[in-house]
């Protein structure tokens, strides 16, 4: 396991034998890990120490966690209950990862992110929908606010003035 290895020899020799394992050229990894391929050649000849953030990329790329999960992407409290669940639909099971994001550039950033990470399809507002759509090579879903929580803002506006 990649993870491991890289604690037990120089990540340059732990990154290069994992590499040849799984058949993946530093340019696949550069792509998948949205690294770019000088750094990555820099890593795989011991000529330059990865950053952390660097190193949790390529072992997402390296050791993917969940082969199967749908993005959330959402303010926290409504990923609350939602959050790391699986869920059956139909003969199937899917985790479900949420993203929490409380601004549009966040929003795309977790898009993106998610993306990344293997995201089988993002759900998100319909505002952002569109945006994502043409960052990500998966599917995309709205979230449609029911009626009753539309009143139920509305009823919280009309309190207050």
């Amino acid at each position: 396991m990649f993870s491991q290895k890289i604690f037990e020899t120089d990540f340059a020799t732990a990154l290069q034998e994992e590499l040849a394992r799984q058949g993946m050229s530093v340019r696949d990894l550069a792509v998948l890990a949205g690294i770019p391929v000088a750094t990555l050649y820099k890593l795989t000849s011991g000529r330059a120490d990865p950053r952390l953030s660097t190193v949790r990329r390529i072992v997402n790329v390296l050791e993917p966690r969940e082969k199967s999960f749908i993005a959330v992407i959402a303010a926290r409290f409504l990923l609350d209950d939602l959050d790391n669940r699986d869920l059956q639909i139909g003969e199937k099971s899917f985790r479900i990862r949420g993203y929490s994001a409380d601004s549009l550039d966040e929003c795309i950033i977790a898009a993106v992110q998610a993306d990344r990470e293997g995201a089988l399809g993002v759900v998100c507002a319909p505002i952002l929908a569109p945006i994502v759509e043409k960052l990500v090579d998966c599917p995309v879903g709205i979230i449609k606010p029911q009626q009753q929580t539309l009143i139920e803002a509305i009823e919280t506006i009309a309190k207050r003035v």
